[in-house]
């Protein structure tokens, strides 16, 4: 009689999924998200289970803020390019809570860097059928996302490249290029030319957002230990901290598993004991 009573109590909702429910209401923009009914003649428990980990547990955390947080997940799911469905629901999710069409759009032109043009194009159809769907009279920002442009328009690719990897990834990117220079100097010529020169040195999206994105990226994809590595850093280096580091991991455990997460958080670890024996300040 006890156990059953004990069962009784954990399937009434809880304080997780009140809380997880309000910030998914928020996302989604409505008051009964899809996913509650989507899910219900198959997986209702799996549809408690979204709520309560993924939004009660996980986005209701204060390490991040919810844009931060939006901006993560739709990287990752960009990046992965296997989720059309969900990717399509955080796209409206992030213009519900304020992200713009031009970060967006940003976000998934940075995604050819790590996950190639194909999940980049992916994305941006994505993209295009969500902002199509919320066309409005008198909507402002309702039209084609303006192209956006070099932050240093009078230096060549390559100066710029070289600029922004210095100041974003300093030493550890630098690492990587030496790496290359032996077997394939074309490909660091490349990385510096395309990823810094004609990507990070766009405008659209401050560096910070652009590391967050570039963290979450290589975490989902959980295929890029070294590259995780050197984007770690990025983001302590241009603003980002310890604890929005953990989050944005932590966060991941939702969208593309425990095992990648926990893989990254090896990474920063090492990353975090890295910049400590070097830099007592950080």
């Amino acid at each position: 009689m006890a156990t059953t009573d004990k069962n009784t109590a954990a399937d009434a909702p809880s304080e997780r999924y009140a809380r997880g429910l309000a910030v998914l209401q928020q996302i989604a923009g409505t008051e009964r998200p899809a996913v509650l009914d989507s899910l219900a003649d198959i997986a209702p428990d799996l549809a408690r289970f979204t709520v309560e980990f993924g939004y009660g547990d996980i986005i209701s955390r204060p390490g991040l803020t919810l844009p931060q947080r939006q901006l993560a997940t739709i990287s990752a799911l960009a990046a992965m390019g296997n989720a059309a469905p969900q990717l399509r629901f955080h796209v409206d999710g992030a213009l519900n809570i304020g992200i713009s069409r031009r970060e967006i759009v940003e976000t998934f032109i940075h995604a050819s860097v790590y996950a190639g043009f194909p999940a980049a194009l992916n994305a941006l159809t994505v993209a295009r059928e969500a902002f199509a769907a919320r066309k409005e009279p008198g909507d402002a920002d309702a039209g084609p996302v303006a192209p956006a442009t070099p932050s240093e328009p009078g230096t060549t690719r390559y100066e710029r490249g070289l600029e922004a990897l210095a100041r974003i990834d300093g030493h550890a990117g630098e690492a990587v290029v030496a790496s290359l220079e032996d077997i394939a100097p074309d490909l660091a010529r490349y990385l510096i030319e395309y990823a810094f020169g004609d990507i990070y040195s766009r405008t659209g999206l401050d560096l910070k957002s652009r590391e967050l994105a570039s963290v979450a990226m290589c975490t989902a994809l959980s295929t890029a230990d070294p590259q995780l590595r050197v984007h770690i850093h990025g983001f302590l280096n241009v603003g980002g901290t310890e604890d929005e580091t953990v989050e944005i991991i932590t966060q991941m455990a939702g969208y593309a598993g425990f095992p990648a997460a926990l893989n990254a958080i090896a990474a920063a670890r090492a990353v975090f004991a890295d910049r400590a024996e070097n830099d007592p300040e950080h």
